[in-house]
Protein backbone atom coordinates (compact mmCIF):
# COMPACT_ATOMS: atom_id res chain seq x y z
CA UNK A 1 0.00 0.00 0.00
CA UNK A 2 1.63 3.30 -1.01
CA UNK A 3 0.54 5.84 1.96
CA UNK A 4 -0.86 9.40 1.13
CA UNK A 5 1.91 10.40 3.62
CA UNK A 6 4.62 9.55 5.36
CA UNK A 7 7.81 11.30 7.33
CA UNK A 8 10.91 11.47 5.75
CA UNK A 9 13.65 10.74 8.64
CA UNK A 10 17.12 10.84 7.68
CA UNK A 11 20.46 9.44 9.28
CA UNK A 12 21.11 13.30 10.66
CA UNK A 13 17.75 13.12 11.97
CA UNK A 14 18.37 10.01 13.83
CA UNK A 15 21.55 11.25 14.92
CA UNK A 16 20.00 14.90 16.36
CA UNK A 17 17.51 13.08 18.20
CA UNK A 18 20.15 10.35 19.86
CA UNK A 19 22.53 13.05 20.72
CA UNK A 20 19.78 14.73 22.84
CA UNK A 21 18.86 11.01 24.72
CA UNK A 22 22.90 11.17 25.74
CA UNK A 23 22.65 14.42 27.14
CA UNK A 24 21.39 16.05 30.63
CA UNK A 25 17.80 17.20 29.35
CA UNK A 26 15.15 14.87 27.44
CA UNK A 27 11.94 17.33 28.58
CA UNK A 28 12.07 21.00 27.96
CA UNK A 29 15.88 22.19 27.95
CA UNK A 30 17.98 24.13 25.35
CA UNK A 31 17.45 22.52 22.45
CA UNK A 32 13.31 23.97 22.37
CA UNK A 33 14.58 27.76 22.85
CA UNK A 34 17.10 26.88 19.52
CA UNK A 35 14.16 25.28 17.70
CA UNK A 36 12.43 28.31 18.32
CA UNK A 37 15.18 30.54 16.96
CA UNK A 38 15.71 28.30 13.92
CA UNK A 39 11.92 29.05 13.34
CA UNK A 40 11.67 32.64 13.98
CA UNK A 41 14.96 32.81 11.57
CA UNK A 42 13.61 30.78 8.76
CA UNK A 43 10.00 32.59 8.78
CA UNK A 44 10.88 36.15 9.60
CA UNK A 45 8.76 36.27 12.69
CA UNK A 46 9.89 37.72 16.18
CA UNK A 47 8.75 35.08 18.65
CA UNK A 48 7.64 31.74 18.67
CA UNK A 49 6.44 28.93 21.07
CA UNK A 50 6.76 25.78 20.46
CA UNK A 51 4.09 23.22 21.85
CA UNK A 52 3.50 19.46 21.98
CA UNK A 53 0.49 19.71 19.15
CA UNK A 54 -0.77 22.13 16.51
CA UNK A 55 -4.03 21.44 18.56
CA UNK A 56 -2.39 23.41 21.59
CA UNK A 57 -0.50 25.71 19.77
CA UNK A 58 -4.29 26.82 18.07
CA UNK A 59 -5.95 26.82 21.64
CA UNK A 60 -2.83 28.86 23.15
CA UNK A 61 -3.45 31.64 20.36
CA UNK A 62 -6.83 31.88 20.71
CA UNK A 63 -6.54 32.17 24.87
CA UNK A 64 -3.44 34.53 24.14
CA UNK A 65 -6.45 36.75 22.11
CA UNK A 66 -8.51 36.79 25.04
CA UNK A 67 -11.29 35.04 23.26
CA UNK A 68 -14.24 33.36 26.01
CA UNK A 69 -17.41 33.53 26.85
CA UNK A 70 -19.92 35.46 24.76
CA UNK A 71 -16.88 35.73 22.32
CA UNK A 72 -17.08 34.43 18.54
CA UNK A 73 -14.70 32.42 16.54
CA UNK A 74 -15.31 32.01 13.13
CA UNK A 75 -13.21 29.21 10.32
CA UNK A 76 -13.77 27.16 7.46
CA UNK A 77 -15.86 24.10 7.71
CA UNK A 78 -13.56 22.27 5.36
CA UNK A 79 -10.53 21.73 7.96
CA UNK A 80 -9.28 19.21 10.54
CA UNK A 81 -11.91 19.75 13.80
CA UNK A 82 -9.24 21.37 15.55
CA UNK A 83 -9.73 24.64 13.46
CA UNK A 84 -13.04 25.17 15.67
CA UNK A 85 -12.37 23.57 18.52
CA UNK A 86 -9.93 25.00 19.67
CA UNK A 87 -13.09 28.21 19.98
CA UNK A 88 -14.83 25.86 22.11
CA UNK A 89 -12.04 24.93 25.01
CA UNK A 90 -12.10 28.59 25.44
CA UNK A 91 -15.60 28.82 26.03
CA UNK A 92 -16.73 30.89 22.50
CA UNK A 93 -19.07 30.18 19.85
CA UNK A 94 -18.07 29.00 16.54
CA UNK A 95 -19.84 29.43 13.19
CA UNK A 96 -17.99 28.57 9.66
CA UNK A 97 -17.77 30.38 6.22
CA UNK A 98 -18.05 28.17 3.35
CA UNK A 99 -15.38 27.54 1.01
CA UNK A 100 -14.67 28.73 -2.82
CA UNK A 101 -15.07 26.31 -5.05
CA UNK A 102 -11.74 27.28 -7.35
CA UNK A 103 -9.27 26.99 -4.37
CA UNK A 104 -11.05 25.29 -1.42
CA UNK A 105 -10.40 27.50 0.86
CA UNK A 106 -12.50 30.34 2.69
CA UNK A 107 -14.80 31.83 0.29
CA UNK A 108 -13.56 35.70 0.71
CA UNK A 109 -17.16 37.27 -0.72
CA UNK A 110 -19.12 35.17 1.65
CA UNK A 111 -16.80 36.04 4.65
CA UNK A 112 -17.41 40.00 4.12
CA UNK A 113 -20.70 39.17 3.01
CA UNK A 114 -20.96 37.49 6.71
CA UNK A 115 -19.18 40.14 8.22
CA UNK A 116 -21.47 43.00 7.11
CA UNK A 117 -24.53 40.77 8.63
CA UNK A 118 -22.77 40.00 11.70
CA UNK A 119 -22.05 43.64 12.39
CA UNK A 120 -25.96 44.82 11.45
CA UNK A 121 -26.75 42.57 15.08
CA UNK A 122 -23.83 42.98 16.85
CA UNK A 123 -22.22 39.31 16.59
CA UNK A 124 -18.58 39.80 14.75
CA UNK A 125 -15.87 37.15 15.58
CA UNK A 126 -13.15 38.38 17.46
CA UNK A 127 -10.95 35.44 16.36
CA UNK A 128 -10.94 33.88 12.10
CA UNK A 129 -8.76 31.15 12.07
CA UNK A 130 -7.88 30.97 8.05
CA UNK A 131 -7.11 27.08 7.55
CA UNK A 132 -4.88 27.30 4.22
CA UNK A 133 -6.04 24.10 2.71
CA UNK A 134 -3.62 21.60 1.74
CA UNK A 135 -0.56 24.23 1.70
CA UNK A 136 -2.63 26.78 -0.58
CA UNK A 137 -2.68 30.12 1.09
CA UNK A 138 -5.59 32.08 1.69
CA UNK A 139 -5.54 35.93 0.23
CA UNK A 140 -3.97 37.09 3.62
CA UNK A 141 -4.25 40.73 2.53
CA UNK A 142 -7.65 40.89 1.56
CA UNK A 143 -8.11 38.83 5.08
CA UNK A 144 -5.89 41.31 6.55
CA UNK A 145 -7.63 44.32 5.10
CA UNK A 146 -11.23 42.76 6.41
CA UNK A 147 -9.89 42.37 10.25
CA UNK A 148 -8.73 45.81 10.27
CA UNK A 149 -12.12 47.12 8.85
CA UNK A 150 -14.19 44.68 11.14
CA UNK A 151 -12.03 44.63 14.30
CA UNK A 152 -11.18 40.49 14.65
CA UNK A 153 -8.05 38.96 15.14
CA UNK A 154 -6.40 36.66 12.72
CA UNK A 155 -4.67 33.28 13.51
CA UNK A 156 -3.33 31.85 10.37
CA UNK A 157 -3.70 28.03 10.13
CA UNK A 158 -0.80 27.19 9.07
CA UNK A 159 -0.28 23.20 9.64
CA UNK A 160 -0.34 21.81 5.85
CA UNK A 161 1.67 25.34 4.62
CA UNK A 162 4.58 25.58 6.28
CA UNK A 163 7.59 26.28 3.90
CA UNK A 164 5.00 27.90 1.48
CA UNK A 165 5.64 32.07 0.75
CA UNK A 166 2.56 34.72 -0.02
CA UNK A 167 3.96 37.09 -2.11
CA UNK A 168 7.35 37.05 -1.56
CA UNK A 169 6.53 36.61 2.61
CA UNK A 170 7.33 33.47 4.36
CA UNK A 171 4.32 31.34 5.73
CA UNK A 172 4.86 32.65 9.60
CA UNK A 173 5.93 36.03 9.18
CA UNK A 174 2.33 37.14 10.64
CA UNK A 175 2.79 40.25 8.51
CA UNK A 176 -0.80 39.53 7.49
CA UNK A 177 -2.36 37.91 11.12
CA UNK A 178 -1.35 38.36 14.74
CA UNK A 179 -1.00 34.68 14.71
CA UNK A 180 0.48 31.54 12.67
CA UNK A 181 0.08 27.90 14.01
CA UNK A 182 2.44 25.25 12.56
CA UNK A 183 1.84 21.43 12.91
CA UNK A 184 4.60 18.81 13.34
CA UNK A 185 2.66 15.89 13.08
CA UNK A 186 4.46 12.97 11.00
CA UNK A 187 2.41 13.30 7.67
CA UNK A 188 3.61 17.39 7.76
CA UNK A 189 6.24 18.71 5.97
CA UNK A 190 8.63 18.15 8.97
CA UNK A 191 7.73 16.60 11.99
CA UNK A 192 8.83 16.27 15.37
CA UNK A 193 6.69 13.13 15.93
CA UNK A 194 3.98 14.87 17.31
CA UNK A 195 4.42 18.84 18.00
CA UNK A 196 3.41 22.34 17.02
CA UNK A 197 4.36 26.00 17.19
CA UNK A 198 2.88 29.45 17.61
CA UNK A 199 4.76 32.19 15.73
CA UNK A 200 3.72 36.09 16.33
CA UNK A 201 5.61 39.19 15.86
CA UNK A 202 3.88 40.47 19.12
CA UNK A 203 5.69 40.79 22.07
CA UNK A 204 2.88 40.30 24.40
CA UNK A 205 0.76 37.44 22.87
CA UNK A 206 4.43 35.47 23.26
CA UNK A 207 4.78 36.08 26.50
CA UNK A 208 0.93 34.94 27.35
CA UNK A 209 1.66 32.02 24.95
CA UNK A 210 4.64 31.14 26.46
CA UNK A 211 2.93 31.11 29.99
CA UNK A 212 -0.37 29.10 29.10
CA UNK A 213 2.09 26.32 27.51
CA UNK A 214 3.37 25.69 31.29
CA UNK A 215 0.76 25.12 33.98
CA UNK A 216 0.59 29.03 34.02
CA UNK A 217 4.28 29.25 36.17
CA UNK A 218 6.52 31.97 35.88
CA UNK A 219 10.26 32.20 37.44
CA UNK A 220 10.71 35.43 35.73
CA UNK A 221 10.77 37.80 39.18
CA UNK A 222 9.50 40.65 36.70
CA UNK A 223 6.15 38.91 36.56
CA UNK A 224 5.28 37.72 39.64
CA UNK A 225 2.52 39.08 42.01
CA UNK A 226 5.19 39.48 45.06
CA UNK A 227 8.92 39.01 45.52
CA UNK A 228 10.56 35.76 44.61
CA UNK A 229 11.39 33.63 48.46
CA UNK A 230 14.34 32.78 46.82
CA UNK A 231 16.59 31.19 43.26
CA UNK A 232 13.81 27.67 43.86
CA UNK A 233 11.17 30.00 44.04
CA UNK A 234 7.78 29.97 40.82
CA UNK A 235 4.17 31.47 40.39
CA UNK A 236 1.68 30.15 38.61
CA UNK A 237 -0.20 33.40 37.28
CA UNK A 238 -2.49 31.91 35.04
CA UNK A 239 -4.74 28.71 34.62
CA UNK A 240 -2.20 27.25 32.09
CA UNK A 241 -2.00 24.00 30.65
CA UNK A 242 1.16 21.10 30.10
CA UNK A 243 1.44 21.59 26.14
CA UNK A 244 5.17 21.66 26.81
CA UNK A 245 7.57 20.24 24.31
CA UNK A 246 10.14 17.84 24.53
CA UNK A 247 13.56 18.60 23.02
CA UNK A 248 13.96 15.50 21.84
CA UNK A 249 11.32 16.58 19.37
CA UNK A 250 12.92 20.05 18.84
CA UNK A 251 16.36 18.63 17.92
CA UNK A 252 14.20 16.50 15.39
CA UNK A 253 12.30 19.81 14.25
CA UNK A 254 16.54 21.25 14.20
CA UNK A 255 17.28 18.54 11.87
CA UNK A 256 14.15 18.54 9.53
CA UNK A 257 13.61 22.52 9.08
CA UNK A 258 17.29 22.25 7.54
CA UNK A 259 15.82 20.17 4.52
CA UNK A 260 12.47 21.74 4.14
CA UNK A 261 13.34 23.54 1.43
CA UNK A 262 14.06 20.48 -0.69
CA UNK A 263 11.53 18.62 0.79
CA UNK A 264 8.64 21.36 -0.71
CA UNK A 265 10.61 21.23 -4.23
CA UNK A 266 10.30 17.51 -4.20
CA UNK A 267 6.21 17.70 -3.07
CA UNK A 268 6.02 20.34 -6.21
CA UNK A 269 7.70 18.16 -8.65
CA UNK A 270 5.25 15.13 -7.72
CA UNK A 271 1.94 18.01 -8.06
CA UNK A 272 3.52 18.82 -11.21
CA UNK A 273 3.82 15.59 -12.49
CA UNK A 274 0.33 14.68 -11.12
CA UNK A 275 -1.45 17.64 -13.33
CA UNK A 276 0.17 16.98 -16.35
CA UNK A 277 -0.98 13.48 -16.14
CA UNK A 278 -4.30 14.00 -15.07
CA UNK A 279 -5.24 17.30 -16.97
CA UNK A 280 -7.14 15.92 -19.45
CA UNK A 281 -9.10 13.57 -17.32
CA UNK A 282 -12.64 14.35 -15.84
CA UNK A 283 -11.02 15.68 -11.90
CA UNK A 284 -10.81 19.27 -10.66
CA UNK A 285 -7.40 19.51 -9.83
CA UNK A 286 -5.93 21.67 -7.12
CA UNK A 287 -5.65 25.37 -7.89
CA UNK A 288 -2.30 27.45 -8.74
CA UNK A 289 -1.48 31.05 -7.75
CA UNK A 290 1.08 33.30 -9.47
CA UNK A 291 1.64 35.15 -6.53
CA UNK A 292 2.72 32.41 -3.53
CA UNK A 293 4.21 29.24 -3.55
CA UNK A 294 2.42 26.66 -1.79
CA UNK A 295 3.51 24.38 1.45
CA UNK A 296 2.15 21.52 -1.23
CA UNK A 297 1.19 19.67 1.75
CA UNK A 298 -1.84 18.05 -0.11
CA UNK A 299 -2.61 16.58 -3.44
CA UNK A 300 -6.40 16.96 -3.65
CA UNK A 301 -8.57 15.70 -6.41
CA UNK A 302 -12.68 16.53 -6.66
CA UNK A 303 -14.42 13.68 -8.99
CA UNK A 304 -16.74 15.67 -11.49
CA UNK A 305 -20.05 13.66 -10.94
CA UNK A 306 -21.51 14.74 -14.49
CA UNK A 307 -18.84 13.23 -16.14
CA UNK A 308 -18.42 9.55 -14.92
CA UNK A 309 -20.47 7.08 -14.19
CA UNK A 310 -18.72 6.34 -10.97
CA UNK A 311 -19.45 7.67 -6.97
CA UNK A 312 -16.32 9.27 -5.13
CA UNK A 313 -16.83 6.58 -2.56
CA UNK A 314 -16.48 3.75 -5.94
CA UNK A 315 -13.43 6.15 -7.11
CA UNK A 316 -12.05 5.77 -3.62
CA UNK A 317 -12.64 2.04 -3.65
CA UNK A 318 -10.98 1.33 -6.44
CA UNK A 319 -8.19 2.93 -5.73
CA UNK A 320 -7.84 1.12 -1.90
CA UNK A 321 -7.92 -1.74 -3.75
CA UNK A 322 -5.03 -1.02 -6.20
CA UNK A 323 -2.98 0.00 -3.26
CA UNK A 324 -2.93 3.13 -3.19
CA UNK A 325 -3.62 5.09 0.29
CA UNK A 326 -5.60 7.35 -0.72
CA UNK A 327 -7.29 10.14 2.27
CA UNK A 328 -10.19 12.87 2.68
CA UNK A 329 -9.60 15.83 3.61
CA UNK A 330 -11.75 16.66 5.26
CA UNK A 331 -15.09 16.04 6.40
CA UNK A 332 -17.41 19.06 6.46
CA UNK A 333 -16.87 19.86 10.64
CA UNK A 334 -20.52 21.23 10.92
CA UNK A 335 -21.85 17.98 9.54
CA UNK A 336 -19.86 16.05 12.64
CA UNK A 337 -22.74 15.07 15.40
CA UNK A 338 -20.67 16.86 18.03
CA UNK A 339 -21.54 20.41 15.76
CA UNK A 340 -24.98 19.05 14.83
CA UNK A 341 -25.86 19.36 18.76
CA UNK A 342 -24.95 22.56 18.57
CA UNK A 343 -27.55 23.78 15.97
CA UNK A 344 -25.74 23.15 12.37
CA UNK A 345 -27.51 21.15 9.95
CA UNK A 346 -27.03 19.71 6.74
CA UNK A 347 -26.98 22.14 3.62
CA UNK A 348 -25.84 25.14 6.01
CA UNK A 349 -22.80 25.13 3.60
CA UNK A 350 -23.77 23.62 0.50
CA UNK A 351 -20.23 24.45 -1.33
CA UNK A 352 -18.02 22.54 1.40
CA UNK A 353 -20.77 19.74 1.26
CA UNK A 354 -20.33 19.62 -2.75
CA UNK A 355 -16.78 19.36 -2.41
CA UNK A 356 -16.66 16.54 0.50
CA UNK A 357 -18.90 14.44 -2.04
CA UNK A 358 -16.42 14.52 -4.30
CA UNK A 359 -12.73 15.29 -2.70
CA UNK A 360 -10.03 12.73 -2.63
CA UNK A 361 -6.24 13.32 -1.57
CA UNK A 362 -3.83 11.18 -3.71
CA UNK A 363 -0.19 10.23 -1.77
CA UNK A 364 2.61 12.73 -1.91
CA UNK A 365 5.70 12.63 0.39
CA UNK A 366 9.20 13.82 -0.51
CA UNK A 367 9.93 9.81 -0.87
CA UNK A 368 7.15 8.96 -2.89
CA UNK A 369 9.16 7.07 -5.98
CA UNK A 370 8.88 8.05 -9.74
CA UNK A 371 7.56 4.48 -9.90
CA UNK A 372 5.08 4.59 -7.15
CA UNK A 373 3.77 8.45 -8.83
CA UNK A 374 3.48 6.35 -12.20
CA UNK A 375 1.54 3.75 -10.08
CA UNK A 376 -0.80 6.16 -8.57
CA UNK A 377 -1.67 7.65 -11.96
CA UNK A 378 -2.18 4.54 -13.75
CA UNK A 379 -4.80 3.83 -10.92
CA UNK A 380 -6.55 7.23 -11.03
CA UNK A 381 -7.12 6.81 -14.69
CA UNK A 382 -8.05 3.97 -14.73
CA UNK A 383 -10.76 4.37 -11.58
CA UNK A 384 -12.32 7.83 -13.54
CA UNK A 385 -12.31 6.72 -17.14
Amino acid sequence: MIPYGRQNISEADIDAVVSVLRSDYLTQGPVVPEFEKSICEYTGASHAVAVNSGTSALHIACLSLGLGKGDWLWTSTISFVASANCGLYCGSSVDFIDIDPVTWNIDIKQLEAKLIAAKKINKLPKVLVVVHLSGLLCDMEEIHRLSKHYGFYVIEDACHAIGGRYKESQVGSCIYSNITVFSFHPVKNITTGEGGMAITNDDSLAGKMTILRSHGITKDEDLMIHKSDGPWYYQQIDLGFNYRMTDIQAALGISQLLHLEDNIKKRHEISRFYSNAFSNLPLQLPHKYSNQYSGAHLYIIRIKKSHINRTRKEVFQLLLDSGIGVNIHYIPIHTQPYYQNLGFAFGDFPEAELYYEEAISLPIFPGLSKIDQSVVVSAVVKAVQ
